[in-house]
């Protein structure tokens, strides 16, 4: 796998990563006059979508998908959307070890799709994904302090975040084998 790009100059490299969005808003900072303590508006709602999301790590891309749990069945849906994204091109995907990564739907997929490469991340390293720090910038332009009256408002502005964004990380040259980018 070290040599990637090497075989194939037009292949993307992906970080997949999923996340859950609840309408229940976290709060961050809030900044206030002294002595004026702000009223914060707490919704009594649990309403939650689960976000597949996939960062093209060379271009700052990132392609989401809003889907209603996290199963084998919903990663090989995201899997065939990432494969209809880049229908002509190879892909290396970093991933975790989720369990549902892993089942009959998403070995179906892989198997399916030669031009689909996987690779995992270590166990327990959440910060080497570039993917972790999407959700991070979105979360804080989004949903930290939002005041959104209605779930599918604050839903259509993630993934408007998401899709509109560029990201930059410097995470191949940070940590992938010289190789794997282009100096």
């Amino acid at each position: 796998m070290t040599d990637f790009l090497q075989d194939y100059p037009d292949g993307q490299i992906l970080s997949l990563d999923e996340m859950g969005l609840y309408f229940q808003a976290t709060t961050t900072r809030v900044w206030s006059p002294v002595g004026q303590t702000p009223l914060i508006a707490v919704s009594p709602q649990r309403e939650h979508v689960h976000y597949y999301g996939a960062l093209n790590v060379r271009l700052g891309h990132e392609v989401a998908l809003p889907l209603p749990e996290q199963t084998s069945e919903t990663t090989a849906h995201f899997l065939r959307h990432l494969l209809d994204c880049y229908p002509a091109q190879q892909i290396l995907l970093f991933w975790d070890r989720a369990p549902w990564h892993k089942g009959a739907a998403v070995n179906q997929v892989l198997e399916a799709n030669p031009r689909l490469h996987t690779l995992h991340f270590p166990p327990a390293c959440p910060d080497l994904n570039p993917q972790e720090h999407v959700w991070s910038q979105a979360r804080e332009a989004i949903s930290h302090n939002h005041t959104f009256r209605a779930f599918p408002q604050l839903k259509s502005a993630f993934l408007d975040f998401l899709s509109n964004t560029l990201f930059r990380f410097d995470w191949l040259a940070k940590y992938a084998p010289p190789i794997l980018f282009d100096v």
